[in-house]
């Protein structure tokens, strides 16, 4: 194994510790360096990182000791930050989605196509062994030609829980646009890339009170579409109906189903990397749950940006999250225009991953 990846991290809010346990020390990455709007708290971070330094974001982006830039910012933000790490010849991994809107996602794409640099983006959590078996298993052909898939995510909103929820409720956030990439990634992994989407969406409330920390009790604005549904058009035929909201108390709805001529698969939530993947055969008697047969076993955010840095194979990557970002967009627009959109963005199914014990992959 050559020197390590020399990773830099702009944001150092609640998602990083997450990253954090899973890169720092692995012997494929070095944390270089980080950065945030907070400078203590970027301080913070970096004296429990040996051999880290806090810089300004500005310094980190052009930092020569830095040669991927992992970018935990707000929504509103990725594409300004992912602009400047490419700008400095960094490729760069970022969370969800690629950007606030796809005329800024495309920019970055282009700019670090023209620039011969990497981008990758969240969620990762499609690679573990929870949505890699049952895309095994729909390979497989154990549910037959597969026709119609459904995902549901209802929950009553992260201002509930989260300290500072504001950006869950400006451009870039929403239910969708937040948690839909989990279940997005999910269906194309297994079903193929969306060729088109008819959607709806409400916003019934305008303000949200905040639940926890410093500020509960203060109302912010929502200026996005709180529930959003639609069906999405598969390349291959399959159909796909999706709900997300943050307009709902409760749900006995699965994350996702897949329904195939023979079969139907039960799909634990995106949003975890593992999980219980379900088979019902036709004229089975009850469910048969599957063992894991693919993905990165006991795997944690920061796997996608492992996945980029060591196979060469971006499975995370910048074309799949443009695709991704374009099918919510769309739902959103058609949801306004009251009509079926036609995506103007595809993307290949990324490679599927071998079955990969923990002791492989923090090797």
């Amino acid at each position: 194994m050559g020197r390590p990846h020399r990773v830099g991290i702009v944001g150092t809010g609640y998602i990083s510790g997450a990253y954090l346990s899973t890169l720092a020390g692995h012997p494929a990455v070095r944390i270089a360096a980080v950065a945030d709007l907070d400078t203590a708290r970027a301080a913070s971070v970096a004296d429990g990182l040996d051999g880290c330094r806090a810089l300004e974001v500005g310094q980190l982006l052009r930092d020569e000791h830095v040669d991927t830039v992992l970018n935990l910012t707000t929504p509103a933000a990725h594409a300004s930050v992912a602009l400047g790490a490419i700008g400095h010849r960094k490729q760069v991994y970022g969370e969800k989605p690629l950007a606030a809107d796809l005329p800024a996602a495309r920019s970055v794409l282009d700019r670090a196509a023209a620039a011969g640099v990497a981008v990758g983006c969240a969620p990762d959590t499609v690679l573990g062994t929870g949505v890699q078996t049952a895309r095994a298993a729909v390979d497989a052909g154990m549910i037959g030609r597969p026709l119609s898939a459904v995902a549901v995510m209802a929950t009553p909103g992260h201002e509930r829980w989260h300290p500072n929820p504001d950006f869950y409720y400006r451009p870039g956030g929403g239910p969708l646009l937040d948690m839909g990439p989990y279940y997005l990634s999910a269906l194309v992994h297994m079903l193929g890339p969306i060729v088109a989407v008819t959607g709806a969406a409400s916003r019934l409330r305008d303000t949200r009170m905040i639940g926890s920390g410093p500020r509960a009790g203060e109302r912010i604005e929502v200026a996005v579409d709180t529930h959003v549904t639609g069906v999405l058009h598969h390349a291959g035929g399959a159909l796909s109906t999706i709900t997300t909201s943050f307009d709902a108390v409760r749900t006995t709805a699965a994350p996702i189903e897949v329904h195939g001529e023979t079969g139907s698969l039960a799909v634990p939530d995106p949003n975890h990397f593992d999980g219980e993947v379900r088979l019902f055969e036709l004229g089975a008697g009850d469910w048969r749950t599957l063992s894991p047969s693919a993905g990165y076993a006991g795997a944690a955010r920061g796997i996608g940006l492992l996945d980029m840095l060591t196979t060469g194979l971006p499975r995370a990557g910048g074309d799949l999250a443009l695709h991704i970002l374009d099918a919510m967009t769309s739902l959103l627009d058609s949801a306004e225009r009251g009509r079926r959109v036609d995506l103007t963005t595809t993307a290949q199914r990324p490679e599927p991953v071998p079955l990969t014990a923990p002791e492989t992959w923090r090797a």
